[in-house]
């Protein structure tokens, strides 16, 4: 059996010329860096992932409602428009159900003056709903097109690789623990 915790990464935009692949690539790279997870990147701009509302749907090996399922924990990548979240990360979200329970929420956020950190709070609202557990730590790229460059890289790593690290650290305590305790009583059965 693999011990690495099972991670998607969620990317949250869907526009074209997002900034997002910058981010969520640092992200994905970070979390290879930790050593103990093992990544599942969930793109719905690339994978051309369809919220499945039904069981019938929800047949196929890749669905999103699979791959939710498969991960104990998720990292999601988020950018800020309109002081919310966007709305195609809302419908990927709302399009999974008890497959989120139990399991820990991460957020790698990004935008302007408020670095995406309004749309992680509105975030936090929604996966309490879910019976997930939010990591309070997240990472927060204020002004965010002036932090990287044109290739991706970021320019002054060393706050945000801190960040990261404490981060992946205690999401990777809770995937552990809160995977161990599904195994011992399913969540289904506590209420």
């Amino acid at each position: 059996m693999d011990n690495k915790v099972r991670v998607a990464l969620i990317y949250g935009s869907t526009r074209k010329g997002r900034f997002c692949d910058k981010v969520a690539a640092w992200a994905a790279q970070e979390i290879r860096s930790h050593g103990g997870f093992s990544i599942d990147a969930i793109d719905p701009a690339v994978d051309g992932l369809e919220p499945q509302f039904d069981a019938e749907s929800r047949a196929g090996a890749s669905s999103l409602w699979q791959r939710v399922a498969e991960a104990d924990a998720f990292v999601i990548v988020t950018p800020e428009y309109n002081h919310g979240y966007p709305a195609p990360l809302k419908s990927l979200i709302d399009s999974v159900g008890a497959e989120w329970h139990a399991k820990p929420v991460a957020f790698v956020s990004y935008g302007g003056i408020s670095g995406g950190l309004r749309a992680v709070e509105q975030l936090r609202q929604v996966f309490a709903e879910l019976h997930t557990v939010t990591i309070r730590d997240a990472v927060s790229f204020a002004g965010a097109w002036e932090q990287f460059d044109e290739a991706g890289k970021l320019l002054q790593p060393d706050r945000h690789r801190h960040s990261m690290a404490t981060l992946l650290a205690r999401l990777h305590w809770w995937a552990v623990a809160l995977r161990n305790a599904r195994r011992t009583e399913p969540y289904a059965r506590a209420a």
